[in-house]
């Protein structure tokens, strides 16, 4: 039994939320929630919001014990990116590319034994 949340469309490069993502991978909740509020980046409090939707989202829909959880999976995927224009000299222009991600995570219940 698995429990998920996703959040599409999120205004923050992938690359930079998948380096967040994989210092949480495999943990429990308890200790991915520590390091969420100590990580010093952008992504950290989306991840931290969309980690609580998955639990709550187990609790309720699942009933699954909360203290028992572990992210199992979480990925970050690339969405649209939307072309901006920056002025350049002599009437020339740039593309800037603001990227946006795609963020699942999945949550299981630990086997016990």
């Amino acid at each position: 039994m698995e429990a998920r949340a996703v959040a599409r469309y999120i205004r923050l490069s992938p690359l930079k939320t998948r380096q967040v993502a994989d210092l949480v991978r495999g943990k429990n909740i308890k200790e991915a929630k520590g390091i969420l509020r100590y990580v010093n980046k952008r992504s950290a409090p989306v991840i931290d919001k969309l980690l609580q939707s998955a639990v709550a989202n187990a609790e309720h829909n699942y009933d699954m014990d909360t203290e028992e959880l572990f992210i199992a999976e979480i990925k970050v995927d690339e969405g649209p990116t939307m072309k901006r224009m920056r002025p350049r000299a002599y009437g020339r222009a740039d593309v800037k590319r603001r990227r946006t991600s795609h963020i699942t995570i999945v949550l299981k219940e630990k086997e016990v034994k």
